[in-house]
């Protein structure tokens, strides 16, 4: 049988693994699916709605039955009633970006940046992480203008003007930072725990168990690697960014790597406090198109699956 795992630079986990060998092991027939490879949705306005791409694609032919993202998208599949369930999530990654403005501005806070544009990477985490922001300083999404910049563009724009403040995230912020001063707005660990996370669909782990738990075991085994050789994991990022044109440093990559969290744990009740938290934010705020029930998404045995194959955890 064969098993389609869904993979992009973003997911540093699963990016790693798609190069190591590791799954290849066990699953033989495993196919890796570039998320950047496939067609692209027609976008959202960032005012109005969420892009749901990344869950769209373990249902629709020609994707995959495995992914890991930041913190939004499993939120806008439970919202368009897709049946997803979690695999598993991260430490949290707090120290991985933050709300920042050029010190200059004049924006000092959270609560100065009513009818300003604010730049994210749309759907990702940093959707969650500005609008947990604007409801801490008593503002909504209806205040601010949200512009979706991508993951690394955001800084150009910033000092274009194009943007009055920025969701930034590592390698590309510490760049921003070593040139110009910034004013952090909101950091990310006062707001939440920022894990990246890992889901799949509910038929796809009932009628294949034992691929899901090798699909497992092998980003723990993985995600051990990279803690222990984060500059030679970060050269697989710096080789990807080069073939494609783009421009990488691996002090930066490593730097960033060596900042995060590895290894998987299972899903647990603060994770879903905050996932809950945010779904009733981004429905309140009309970002999505009804309410979701995080809970519905947890099966007990993965998240059995996910502690027993923990580095140093006897079976």
């Amino acid at each position: 049988m064969t098993v389609r795992v869904g993979y992009f630079p973003h997911n540093n986990s699963l990016f790693v693994l798609r190069h190591r060998g590791i799954l290849e092991r066990t699953l033989p027939d495993v196919e890796w699916v570039d998320l950047r490879a496939l067609p692209e949705a027609e976008a959202v306005d960032p005012k109005t709605g969420l892009p749901s791409l990344h869950s769209d694609w373990l249902f629709t032919e020609g994707g995959y039955d495995v992914i890991g993202t930041g913190f939004t998208p499993p939120l806008t599949a439970l919202a368009k009633g897709r049946d997803v369930v979690y695999i598993g999530i991260s430490g949290p990654r707090v120290e991985n970006g933050r709300l920042v403005a050029l010190a200059e501005s004049g924006i000092e806070t959270a609560a100065d940046l009513r009818g300003k544009r604010v730049g994210i990477a749309h759907g990702s985490w940093q959707t969650t992480l500005l609008l947990f922001a604007l409801e801490q300083a008593g503002l909504t999404w209806a205040d601010i203008e949200p512009v979706d910049t991508g993951v690394n563009d955001g800084a150009d724009a910033l000092l274009r003007g194009d943007l009055n403040a920025w969701v930034g995230a590592y390698p590309g912020l510490e760049a921003l930072e070593t040139s110009h001063r910034l004013r952090t707005l909101v950091d990310t660990e006062s707001l939440f725990s920022h894990p990246s996370l890992w889901f799949t669909r509910r038929d796809f782990a009932e009628d294949n168990r034992e691929a899901l738990e090798a699909v497992i075991a092998a980003l723990q085994e993985s995600d051990a690697w990279i803690e222990a050789n984060p500059r030679e994991a970060a050269q697989y990022f710096v080789d990807d960014a080069l073939a494609r044109g783009d421009r990488a440093d691996l002090d930066r990559w490593e730097r960033a790597l060596r900042g995060r969290p590895f290894g998987l744990h299972r899903v647990s009740e603060a994770f879903l406090d905050e996932q809950q938290r945010a779904g009733n934010l981004l429905a309140a705020n009309g970002l999505l198109p009804s309410p979701v029930d995080v809970r519905a998404a947890v099966v007990p045995w993965i998240g059995d699956a996910v502690e027993a194959t923990r580095p140093g955890v006897r079976v």
